[in-house]
């Protein structure tokens, strides 16, 4: 089949368009997997992993390993939560947050509710 050259024109800029689309989704997921690991380590809280508490800087490195393991299978920061901050691969329990004057909270749900918030005061 034989197009035009105004629709060849307009395939390359549908094309383009998608690429940048892509990359721009791409730069904002890295920018929210920053933000939560920069959350991490600076929270008042305690990290409870497999019954090992660990300090917010102690949690970001091992979140980050996590997350460079996983890299290939994550697409959003929902899956960056997912696969590298929501249970022990080894034993499957899920990892705890424990802040002062409040019950330990499952990470995963600490982490979507802060990544809920920076999406809105980031909009």
């Amino acid at each position: 089949m034989v197009y035009s050259p105004a629709m060849t024109h307009i395939f390359k800029a549908l094309v383009l368009t998608m690429v940048l689309l892509a990359g721009s989704a791409m730069a904002d997921t890295r920018q929210e997997i920053d933000h939560l690991l920069d959350f991490v380590a600076k929270m008042n809280c305690q990290y409870d992993r497999n019954g090992t508490i660990h300090s917010g800087p102690e949690a970001r490195e091992h979140i980050n390993m996590k997350y460079k393991h996983y890299r290939k299978k994550v697409k959003t920061a929902e899956d960056f939560i997912k696969y590298s901050a929501t249970k022990s691969m080894i034993s499957g329990k899920k990892y705890k947050i424990r802040c002062p004057d409040a019950e330990a909270v499952n990470a995963s749900d600490w982490l979507l509710e802060e990544l809920q918030r920076f999406r809105k005061i980031s909009n």
